[in-house]
């Protein structure tokens, strides 16, 4: 297995917004981590995310047993470095393909 780039999103404790499921509700936040291959396409693919991030597209509030909380958007994410695709994780040979053409 080679080396990865591991990004990490912190979202704290917020209220959320007009367009969110219940505007000015609070909602709980989290961290999450993603990897990607460090290589030519990863890096590729992590400038892409980041754009992403800042148009607000990487997450969205979700209701979860009556609590708003943040979760992962639209956008596929690896959350494991393994597992398999099945586990959201590698080795997953259309990732890269996949993503790129979401984003």
């Amino acid at each position: 297995r080679g080396t990865a780039l591991q990004p990490l999103f912190k979202m704290s404790y917020s209220c959320s917004k007009v367009g969110d499921p219940r505007p000015g509700q609070p909602y709980k936040g989290g961290n999450f981590c993603a990897f990607l291959p460090e290589n030519k396409e990863g890096l590729k693919t992590a400038k892409l995310l980041k754009k992403a991030f800042e148009r607000g597209l990487t997450f969205q509030i979700k209701s979860c047993n009556g609590e708003e909380r943040v979760t992962w958007g639209p956008i596929p994410h690896k959350t494991s470095w393994d597992g398999g695709k099945a586990r959201n994780g590698y080795p997953d040979a259309q990732y890269l393909r996949e993503v790129g053409a979401v984003l």
